[in-house]
C-alpha cells in the first residue's frame, strides 16, 4: 500500500501531492522509488510475488518507474467502495507493507499528518483513534495477513509500533512542529506540521530495502492488529469557516462493514 505525503522529499501537500501541484511528477517519483526498494527488500527475502496499490487520492506511482516485479492497482474509482485496495486482500497474501504513509490527525511532531483528509479531526473504531495507517492494518489482520513495515515520517512509525509492537519502521523524515492541531480547520490543519527534516532520499531507499528484507524475514514474529467485533466507528469532523465541528457515527460486525457504512454528520 503506498501513500505520498510520507516519502522523503515530498515537502507539503499543495506543491506535490495533486495533479495541479507544480512538483506532483517529482511527488510521484519518489514515492514510486521508495516502493521500489521496499519490492528489492521483498524479493531478496525470497517473496515472489509483489501487488501494489497506489492508495494516494490522486495517485502517487509512475508505472513506467516502477519494479518490473509488481502487479500495480491504479486509477479511480475502484470496483468496491472503501478503502483502496483492501477489496483485493485476501488469506492469500502474506505480509503487508506500507510506503510513503503519514501520521494520523494530531499526531505530535507528524508531518503532513491527517485521516483521509485535512479536514477529517479524529476517527475512532471501539475508542481507538486510527488513520489511515490503522485502518489498513485493521482490515489485513481480518484476513490474517500481517503488517510488518511501515515507512513514512517518523510519527507514523510511532504509530504503527504503538499498534503491533515489533513491526519493522523506516522514519525517513521528522516532523518539528510539536504539539496538536486539534481544534483547527482544515485549511489550518494542513499548514501546521509543514516543515520537516528529510534524509536524502537514496538513503532513505536503502534504509527501506534493508528494512524490508528484515520483514519479510521475522513476519512470523510479528503480530496482527486486530479489533473486536462489533464495531463502532466514531468520525470527527473539523470546523470550518462556516460550520462548526460536527460528528458521525456507524455500527457493524466486520472492519470492512463498519468503514463503508454511510456516514451523516450532524
Amino acid at each position: 500500500m503506498t501513500d505520498m505525503e510520507g516519502a522523503a522529499g515530498v515537502v507539503n501537500s499543495d506543491d506535490y501531492c495533486n495533479h495541479s501541484s507544480r512538483y506532483y511528477e517529482v511527488g510521484r517519483e519518489l514515492t514510486t522509488l521508495e516502493t521500489n526498494a521496499a519490492i528489492e527488500g521483498a524479493l531478496a527475502a525470497g517473496v515472489t510475488d509483489v501487488f501494489v496499490a497506489d492508495g494516494h487520492g490522486a495517485g502517487a506511482i509512475n508505472p513506467l518507474l516502477l519494479h518490473p516485479a509488481a502487479r500495480l492497482l491504479i486509477g479511480r474509482p475502484r470496483p468496491v467502495g472503501y478503502p483502496f485496495g483492501e477489496p483485493n486482500v485476501d488469506s492469500a497474501f502474506d505480509a503487508a507493507f506500507f510506503v510513503g504513509q503519514h501520521a494520523k490527525s494530531n499526531t505530535d511532531g507528524g508531518h503532513l499528518a491527517h485521516t483521509g483528509s485535512f479536514g477529517t479531526e479524529d476517527l475512532t473504531i471501539n475508542g481507538v483513534s486510527l488513520g489511515e495507517l490503522g485502518r489498513s492494518m485493521a482490515i489485513y489482520a481480518s484476513f490474517g495477513v500481517p503488517t510488518v513495515l511501515v515507512c513514512g515520517d517518523a510519527a507514523c512509525g510511532a504509530e504503527a509500533s504503538a499498534l503491533v509492537p515489533g513491526v519493522e519502521t523506516v522514519a525517513v523524515k521528522e516532523g518539528l512542529r510539536r504539539g496538536s492541531a486539534a481544534g483547527l480547520d482544515g485549511d489550518a490543519n494542513k499548514l501546521f506540521n509543514g516543515a520537516a527534516v528529510h534524509l536524502h532520499p537514496q538513503r532513505a531507499r536503502q534504509l527501506i530495502r534493508e528494512a524490508a528484507e528484515r520483514a519479510i524475514r521475522r513476519r512470523a514474529e510479528i503480530s496482527l492488529f486486530r479489533l473486536d467485533p462489533p464495531h463502532t466507528l466514531v468520525s470527527r469532523r473539523r470546523p470550518t469557516k462556516t460550520e462548526p465541528a460536527k460528528v458521525a457515527t456507524a455500527t457493524a460486525n466486520t472492519i470492512l462493514a463498519v468503514l463503508r457504512a454511510p456516514l451523516r454528520y450532524e
